[in-house]
């Protein structure tokens, strides 16, 4: 059966840097403030005259160098972002020129925090039907054009960046031995329309806008929502009469970076790594949050990365993973998930 498999990936951070301590200067909030509720440090800012493309592009040239692919062999390019660099065409497009992709299709996707996912299930779908052999997904943002920089309790969130990652549909046994993308389920509740959204628009108001975030209702919903799709995806496509092993991992998005939780499975159910077991890696001084107590970890970090679109290929790369999974003899099965509000989804990879 044909399996999706990540080639390659990329990701770009803006140069501009925004601290916590930058963000005190200008509104009522500090440090310390910032770092006991959500664990964030730092943020990248798009320089003036950077767009969502900008961002984009530079994150797809590295995913499609590592993936050791040219650009002519794409045929298929999906962007997610909600901050567009026009209303139309697709920022995809844009891309898609830049690049020097001349067939195929690009388009655009909005789901906000689950935005790269859903890059991600719909070019899956693409690849298993056929429609397509070669599909770049990207995930790019450009949040702080649509922030109020006078609301601590949204300001300090948010940032700039982009990841990419190339993917190819390729045969595999169909048993749990398997790798590439093994499930996907994806959920959304509009009655909660309101809770986050940016009070602006091309239809109601004819302004960009601004983000707003009920963040208490956000927090009760993504917890309870992001533990029981993480359930359907490990329990219903896991293939019949397997599961997973003892010492696979969990890498999530939490917050507005994306991060690695490590959970061990013991029956195919997830259980969090003692604190005192979790390594520093990634380098942490830069891309570390906290791990929330609704996973069940008391104590400890989740190591945040520098991208939304960082994927599992790169990720067994890194040496010091590789060390990490060698010392609890592990093998890199990754479960992707986010938190987004409206839209909550998750892939093992």
């Amino acid at each position: 059966m044909l399996r999706s498999r990540i080639l390659g990936c990329g990701a770009y951070l803006p140069e501009k840097v925004l601290t916590n301590d930058d963000l005190a200067e200008t509104v009522d909030t500090s440090n310390d403030w910032i770092v006991e509720r959500t664990g964030i440090a730092r943020r990248h800012i798009a320089a003036d005259g950077e767009l969502t493309s900008d961002l984009a592009f530079s994150a797809a040239e590295r995913a499609i160098a590592a993936a050791g692919i040219t650009a002519s062999e794409l045929d298929l390019l999906v962007l997610a972002t909600s901050t567009p660099d026009n209303t139309f065409p697709a920022t995809a497009a844009k891309v898609q020129a830049r690049l020097g992709m001349r067939h195929g299709v690009a388009f655009d996707v909005q789901a906000v925090c689950a935005g790269f996912i859903c890059a991600l299930s719909v070019a899956d779908k693409f690849l298993l039907s056929g429609q397509a052999r070669n599909a770049l997904i990207i995930g790019a943002e450009t949040y702080s054009r649509i922030l109020d920089w006078n609301d601590r309790s949204t300001c300090v969130l948010f940032g700039d960046g982009a990841g990419a990652a190339v993917l190819r549909a390729e045969e595999s046994a169909g048993n749990d031995a398997d790798r590439g993308v093994l499930s996907v389920k994806m959920h959304s509740d509009g009655r909660n329309y309101d809770a986050l959204y940016v009070d602006g628009g091309v239809s109601s108001s004819q302004t960009a806008g601004h983000l707003r975030m009920k963040g208490k209702e956000v927090y009760r919903h993504a917890v309870v929502k992001l533990a029981a799709v993480a359930g359907e995806a490990l329990v219903v496509d896991v293939p019949a009469g397997s599961a997973l092993p003892p010492g696979e991992w969990v890498l999530f998005r939490e917050g507005v970076e994306t991060g690695v939780v490590l959970l061990s499975f013991t029956n195919g159910r997830p259980t969090p790594v003692g604190s005192d077991e979790i390594e520093v890696i990634l380098e942490p001084k830069k891309y570390r949050n906290r791990v929330k107590k609704h996973l069940g970890v008391r104590g400890g970090y989740t190591h945040l990365y520098d991208a939304v679109g960082y994927a599992a290929s790169e990720l067994s790369a890194d040496p010091a993973v590789a060390r990490f999974m060698a010392r609890y003899e592990a093998t890199p099965t990754i479960i992707v998930l986010t938190d987004g509000f409206n839209n909550l989804s998750s892939s093992d990879t």
